[in-house]
């Protein structure tokens, strides 16, 4: 079953939010708010009603939140966490809708946010300047805009395993568990690699990986949405190599994609290509089976057929 907590929208996919609210809000006046949800509006100062009647000057992303500036350096920062989602039409939408948490008026058109199940994690903030905007941010860098020896340097700063510095929006802004994987797999790196024991090549390798990766994806996520706006934000793509494939082949060498659980997340790789055939510890299955648990594919198979 995949777990709802792996649908996080990630850097491509808020850089296509953030580009679509961009050519159709920037100029217009935001008429009104309706939060409907008591969990999602997190700030009292300023307070929400500041923003009414101001003009859009800009939507930016920031790390995996999209914040939409208004008139008086004011910005409303949505974070849509795990089950948030965006939609936009010319008409209102149904108020009154059990998943519906805010909307938003605009001369031209409602945005509204819609957020499925019930733990009510998506998150509203108002803020003023870019100090406020900043106040937000874990501090991650921007993976898109950093050279070779920042990266290399940002990776360094702690000994994590590569899974972990990636997907950690205070080292890199943006990459969660979706798109890490699909980093890993293509620079052939296993998730559990230790960032200090890297060669130079190796980081060299994973550079270029997240680079050509975030930005094919982002690419992607665009022609799929042509000029809609996205209504298919999802962490699980047909096109992806590993992230939500488990037990399907790899497109690069036709092994079955294995997978690590771990609390409710989860992380998808490649034995032959990111470990050297050697399987990954299932935190759930090699407690049970202890020094049972196989090592390698081949003997994977041989235990399936026990």
């Amino acid at each position: 079953m995949r777990r709802a907590n792996t649908l996080m929208p990630e850097l491509p996919d808020v850089t296509v939010y953030v580009e679509a609210l961009r050519t159709r809000v920037v100029g217009q006046r935001l008429i009104r708010s309706v939060v409907k949800s008591p969990f999602l509006l997190r700030t009292a100062d300023p307070p929400l009603s500041a923003t009414q009647g101001r003009a859009v000057h800009d939507v930016r992303r920031l790390g995996k939140q999209i914040a939409i500036g208004v008139a008086g350096d004011l910005w409303l920062v949505l974070h849509l966490k795990i089950a948030g989602r965006l939609h936009w039409n010319t008409s209102a939408p149904k108020l009154g809708s059990r998943n519906l948490l805010a909307a938003f008026e605009f001369d031209n058109g409602w945005l509204w946010l819609t957020e499925a199940g019930t733990q009510h994690r998506a998150s509203l903030h108002v803020v003023e300047g870019e100090a406020g905007l900043q106040s937000l941010s874990a501090g991650g860098i921007e993976p898109l805009d950093i050279s070779l020896a920042a990266f290399t340097a940002a990776l360094r700063t702690a000994n994590h395993t590569l899974k972990r510095s990636l997907s950690d929006p205070h080292i890199f802004s943006g990459i969660g568990n979706a798109y890490s994987d699909e980093i890993l797999h293509r620079a052939q790196l296993s998730p559990i690699a230790m960032t200090q024991k890297l060669t130079m090549q190796e980081i060299e390798r994973l550079y270029e990986a997240t680079l050509a990766t975030l930005l094919e994806w982002t690419d992607r996520l665009r022609a799929d949405a042509t000029e809609a706006f996205p209504e298919k934000v999802t962490a699980f793509r047909p096109g992806m190599a590993v992230h939500g494939r488990y037990g399907q082949p790899c497109p690069r060498c036709g092994a079955k994609v294995q997978r690590i659980r771990y609390a409710s997340n989860e992380t998808n790789y490649c034995a032959p290509c990111q470990t050297g055939g050697r399987l990954l510890a299932d935190r759930a299955f090699s407690r049970l089976l202890h020094e049972d648990w196989p090592r390698t594919l081949d003997e994977l198979g041989a235990l399936r057929k026990q």
